[in-house]
C-alpha cells in the first residue's frame, strides 16, 4: 500500500468517529500518523526533483497572492486594482504564469500576483498545484477569491492550503518543545489545556520524540500541536472576497454572505466594492506610514516609510541605519502617538502610531 493511500485508509476510518474525550486518542495518533506520512510524502517528491516552478522577485512594501480556483476572476480584479494587463477570458486557465501587478495605495507599494487557479488536489501536485502554493508560502497575504457561483469551492481552497502547511488568520502556539537525551516526556502549562498530556505526548512519540521537556504558553488543538512539532507552518493572514457579485439577486446575495461570512463581495466588471478592497488589504498588510523629519526642516509627506503597526522607534533607528541605535539620544514625535506636538522621548521602545512624523537625534 502506498503512502496516498495508507494517507486515506486513515481518514476514512476517522470519518466514522465521533471525536469526544473518548476518542481524543485515537484522533491525535491518527492526526499524527497523517502528518508524518505527509512528511514522508513530501521528502520522496523532493529528492526526485520537480519543476521549475514560479520565479517571483518580490518587491515593494508587501506581496499579495491572489489565489482561487480557475476563472474566479483573478485576472480582472489584478487588472481593476492595478492597471495591469493580465490576460482576460471567459474560459478557465487564462493566467498559466505568475503576473506581477502593483497597487499603490495610501502612499504603499504593495504587490499583486495573479497566479494560475488551482483545482482539487493542488497541494498534491494537480495542476502545477504545488508550485502555485509556494508562490503563496513566500507571500505577506492571501487574497482567496471565491466565485459567487461556485461557493462549494470555498472548503475546497481551504483544505489546499491546509494541505500545503500554510495556516491563515491563526497565529502560531505559543509551544516550546525542547529535546533531552532520557527522561522521558515532562508536558507543563501555563494556561488551560484541553488535550490529554498522554495524547500529546504519543502525538510526540509518533514523530519520534520520546524525551522532551514541552511548555505550553497558548490554548492548543490537537492539530495546532502537530503543527508546533514539525515546525516548518507559514502563518499569513488572509482575506475572503466573493467575486462576481453582481450576477446574483438580492435574495441570493444574503444567502451567500451567510453561508461563506465573506471579508468583501465584489465585481470587478461593475467596479464595485474595489476601492474598499483596496483599504482592506492596506488594513490586513497592518501598515501604518512614518514620516521622517529633519530637524529645523519641514517633513516630507510624499514619501513616508511604510511600516507595520507595534514599529518602535528603535526599528525605525535599526532600518536607517544599524549605528542609530547605538548613538541615538532622543527622538521628537508629532502625531497620534504623542500627547502634543513634538514630543520628546528617550527611549527606542516607542511605538508608533499611522501618520506620525519622526525626528530622530544622534550623538
Amino acid at each position: 500500500m502506498g503512502i496516498p493511500e495508507r494517507i486515506k485508509e486513515i481518514e476514512d476510518a476517522m470519518r466514522k468517529w465521533q471525536y469526544n474525550k473518548a476518542t481524543e486518542h485515537a484522533f491525535g495518533v491518527a492526526k499524527a500518523q497523517i502528518a508524518k506520512l505527509r512528511e514522508k510524502m513530501e521528502k520522496a517528491a523532493a529528492s526526485k526533483g520537480g519543476g521549475t516552478g514560479f520565479q517571483v522577485k518580490k518587491s515593494g512594501d508587501a506581496t499579495v497572492i491572489l489565489l482561487g480556483f480557475p476563472s474566479v476572476g483573478k485576472s480582472t480584479l489584478l487588472n481593476k486594482l492595478t492597471g495591469a494587463k493580465s490576460k482576460t477570458a471567459a474560459y478557465a486557465f487564462t493566467t498559466l504564469d505568475v503576473i506581477p501587478g502593483v497597487l499603490m495605495y495610501n502612499q504603499a507599494k504593495i504587490q499583486i500576483l495573479d497566479v494560475p487557479g488551482i483545482v482539487a488536489g493542488a497541494a498534491s501536485g494537480r495542476g502545477r498545484g504545488k508550485e502555485v502554493l509556494a508562490v503563496m508560502r513566500n507571500a505577506d497575504l492571501v487574497l482567496i477569491l471565491i466565485d459567487a457561483l461556485h461557493p462549494e469551492h470555498y472548503p475546497a481552497i481551504l483544505s489546499e492550503i491546509y494541505d500545503v502547511g500554510v495556516r491563515t488568520n491563526q497565529a502560531p502556539p505559543d509551544i516550546k518543545i525542547a529535546k533531552k537525551s532520557k527522561g522521558g516526556i515532562d508536558i507543563a502549562a501555563t494556561v488551560p489545556v484541553e488535550v490529554s498530556k498522554e495524547t500529546l505526548a504519543e502525538i510526540l512519540k509518533t514523530f519520534r520524540i520520546n524525551n522532551a521537556d514541552v511548555v505550553i504558553r497558548s490554548p492548543i488543538t490537537i492539530d495546532s500541536f502537530i503543527d508546533a512539532v514539525e515546525g516548518n507552518r507559514k502563518y499569513i493572514p488572509a482575506i475572503v472576497v466573493v467575486s462576481k457579485f453582481d450576477l446574483l439577486d438580492e435574495h441570493q446575495q444574503q444567502t451567500l454572505v451567510e453561508q461563506l461570512n465573506p471579508d468583501l463581495a465584489v465585481s470587478a466588471e461593475k467596479n464595485m466594492n474595489i476601492e474598499r478592497l483596496k483599504e482592506l488589504i492596506f488594513q490586513k498588510l497592518r501598515f501604518i506610514r512614518v514620516y521622517l523629519k529633519e530637524a529645523g526642516k519641514k517633513p516630507d509627506l510624499d514619501e513616508p516609510m511604510i511600516v507595520r503597526k507595534g514599529t518602535t522607534i528603535g526599528d525605525i533607528c535599526n532600518r536607517i541605519h544599524r549605528d542609530f541605535v547605538k548613538k541615538f539620544r532622543f527622538a521628537k514625535i508629532w502625531g497620534k502617538s504623542a500627547k502634543f506636538p513634538g514630543q520628546q522621548f528617550r527611549v527606542l521602545d516607542k511605538k508608533l502610531d499611522d501618520g506620525d512624523v519622526l525626528e530622530i537625534h544622534i550623538r
